[in-house]
């Protein structure tokens, strides 16, 4: 296994089986920090370099909360009109990736321009993570839902998948790369102007993900182990920031996981995953209900990103 330290996470295409089980088995060892709300000396003399280039609510104050956990700084940003990539000068990503590097010792980047992540790697000195780029991946999410389901169920091989929502978001592109290294069959159901691109089905074979499709959740539903959901009311992602108001559409009903559905066609055991944040497509009177785990996930956000930044920045091997 390739050592973590020093490493950029950009995709999880990267990812070995055994890779995903490290970083599970560093976010058990430090998840009692978070769960009894205390901290832990392990980073006290590093700084985390937040570069939103796009709205973010959770992976930026999950990266954040992890590096306060674990006694770490944080500088950043969270607004690009704020900068000079934002302003007049449209300050390019090497120029301020080499001054941010300086800034600190690992840089979490969210931007609107799928591969910006990739791009800073070329430049920085100090390990890049990738906190979602445009339509590319979002790879600590998955891995956040993937230790999720792992607390919940005791294993990730062989349960059913069913994700729902728009197949060309980049969480949806990260669980295709990941489930290729667990025994993990999935189903995906989504509006047809947002299935599946023949590319991202193509690789899916070529990563040999068992997959099929289905174009309502009725249909799949009943044998799922695990729910994932996206909204199919999505902004653009090509923007810094989509200001759209409630003039948008509600989601069809297809593609909704409401009380009924779950109650009448759900495995009773069956969890319910969603990264947030939601529009209509998950009800809130699903919260109280046995499957939810979003919140659940929302924790697990938390102790992933302190896995990973220990073991990027050689705290943990």
């Amino acid at each position: 296994m390739r050592s973590f330290i020093g490493r950029d996470i950009l995709s999880l295409k990267e990812f070995e089986r055994q890779e995903f089980m490290r970083v599970f088995q560093v976010g058990k060892e430090l998840e009692p920090i978070a769960r009894d709300r205390r901290n832990s000396n392990l980073l006290q003399h590093k700084t985390l370099v937040a570069a939103f280039y796009q709205p973010s609510t959770r992976t930026r104050l999950a990266h954040e909360a992890a590096m306060h956990r674990l006694c770490g700084h944080v500088v950043g940003f969270a607004d690009p009109k704020m900068t000079r990539a934002g302003d007049f000068y449209q300050e390019s990503i090497k120029d301020t990736v080499k001054m941010l590097e300086y800034y600190g010792d690992v840089i979490v980047m969210r931007h609107f321009q799928q591969g910006a992540p990739h791009e800073a790697a070329k430049w920085a000195s100090i390990p890049v993570i990738n906190g979602g780029d445009g339509w590319g991946e979002h790879p600590t999410q998955i891995l956040t839902d993937l230790y999720t389901v792992l607390q919940e169920k005791g294993r990730i091989d062989g349960l059913n998948w069913l994700a729902v929502g728009d197949m060309r978001m980049r969480t949806m592109h990260s669980l295709g790369y990941a489930l290729s290294q667990f025994a993990c069959p999935i189903t995906f159901v989504a509006p047809p102007d947002m299935g599946l691109t023949e590319e991202f089905k193509t690789e899916l074979r070529q990563y040999s993900v068992d997959f099929s499709e289905a174009e309502h959740v009725e249909q799949a539903i009943a044998k799922a182990d695990v729910i994932l959901v996206e909204p199919v009311v999505q902004p653009d992602y090509t923007k810094s920031r989509d200001e759209r108001g409630r003039e948008v559409a509600l989601t069809p009903a297809n593609y909704r996981i409401t009380r009924e559905l779950l109650t009448t066609k759900a495995k009773p055991d069956a969890i319910l995953l969603h990264s947030l944040p939601r529009m209509d497509e998950i009800p809130t009177d699903v919260d109280i209900t046995r499957w939810s785990r979003y919140w659940q996930e929302a924790f697990s956000g938390v102790v992933v990103r302190m896995a990973l930044l220990a073991l990027v920045l050689g705290a943990m091997e």
